[in-house]
């Protein structure tokens, strides 16, 4: 971790002195910064939207645990706030690297402050500002533009590309009826079949074109038929788990797309860690997220974590990219649709890879921008 500490007075001006007794937990609503309360024993009281989209969990999820469930270095970090409650004051931490249970690590500002409850004991709140949020909107809003300009690109080929098909299929047909030894009929069936098979990799390509059917949806139905394909297509020594939100309420979607979206990050996972591993679907509800330029009120947070090697330098700035891939026998498409599923609901598909792990979400809003 790269931090430098320094005391804070207990008195200080912040979130905590502010508020009254009666009235914090209904202003922490307002807040950007992220914000934790602990009570004297540092279980959590209760956190603020920004807190549950920072740490991917929501406050039914998280309510009385520790800081040690809440976060993987959680231990540590607890240890720091135990040593502010003995000496009596806060104390503040700037570029911390965070270390998030979704995987990734966050730069972030830490500021730890205690102020007294009903009981007279101290609870504890904890700020944490996120540093590098632009950078992420930044990169999302790159996504965005991809998908949109990669649409339009393979829309137009696509349409180029069927129409000659189209004539060389028909020529083909029409040579058949015209020879007389069925010896060459094996031909013009190669060439009709080939063409055929080049327009559905162009149909592919260009993405979902069928009719978008979205309907109320509890996000489960989607997992559930993804967990039991997967599990029953993956290696013996490959471990499928599930970790969802009961809380995530109904969202508008189609199905179908999603399912094959899921499906589609859900096997890659499975190839990455090959015969041996651990993949865990996992649900998570956020909170006032930003996606781009638009920010939504709540979002519904489908992830796929796998333990695999990871994703390789050389294809990070493309991996969305269609014919983009790193295995031989891969086509290269199903990134590129998954996140085309996802953008058609307003949504996208994001991740983060390192040694240990690597994450894919699909963040689908459930309310309307703001």
């Amino acid at each position: 971790m790269k931090h430098s500490g320094c005391e804070m007075p207990s008195k200080r001006n912040s979130v905590a002195t502010a508020l009254a007794p009666d009235s914090w937990r209904e202003t922490l609503q307002y807040l950007s910064t992220a914000v934790l309360v602990f009570n004297h024993d540092l279980r959590l009281l209760a956190m603020n939207p920004a807190a549950e989209s920072l740490l991917g969990s929501s406050r039914g999820h998280a309510a009385g645990q520790t800081l040690e469930v809440l976060l993987p270095e959680g231990k540590k970090l607890a240890e720091s706030l135990q040593g502010a409650q003995h000496a009596g004051r806060g104390y503040a931490e700037r570029e911390l690297e965070l270390l998030l249970p979704g995987g990734g690590r966050k730069i972030v500002d830490w500021v730890v402050t205690l102020f007294p409850n009903n009981a007279s004991e101290e609870n504890v709140l904890l700020e944490i500002t996120e540093l590098n949020r632009p950078r992420r909107i930044a990169r999302e809003e790159q996504f965005i533009r991809q998908g949109e300009r990669l649409r339009v690109l393979l829309r137009e080929m696509a349409h180029e590309i069927k129409n000659p098909l189209s004539g060389i299929k028909g020529a083909a047909q029409l040579l058949e009826q015209e020879l007389k030894d069925p010896e060459w009929h094996e031909y013009t069936r190669v060439i009709t079949h080939e063409v055929d098979r080049l327009q559905d990799l162009v149909d592919r390509v260009a993405g979902p074109q069928g009719q978008f059917k979205p309907r109320a949806l509890n996000i489960h139905e989607v997992t559930e038929r993804v967990y039991l394909l997967i599990d029953a297509e993956s290696p013996h020594g490959v471990q499928v788990e599930r970790d969802y939100d009961p809380s995530i309420p109904e969202l508008h979607a189609d199905a179908e797309l999603l399912i094959q979206a899921l499906l589609n990050i859900a096997r890659n996972a499975v190839q990455a860690v090959g015969e041996r591993g651990r993949i865990i679907l996992r649900t998570r509800i956020l909170r006032k997220l930003t996606l781009g330029r638009r920010h939504y009120p709540l979002v519904a947070s489908i992830e796929v974590e796998d333990d695999g090697p990871g994703v390789p330098d050389a294809y990070r700035e493309t991996l969305f990219f269609p014919l983009v891939t790193g295995r031989v026998e891969g086509s290269g498409l199903g990134l590129a649709l998954a996140q085309s599923v996802a953008q058609r609901h307003g949504g996208l598909v994001e991740y983060s890879s390192d040694e240990i792990k690597t994450v894919f979400s699909i963040l689908l809003p459930i309310e309307k921008a703001a």
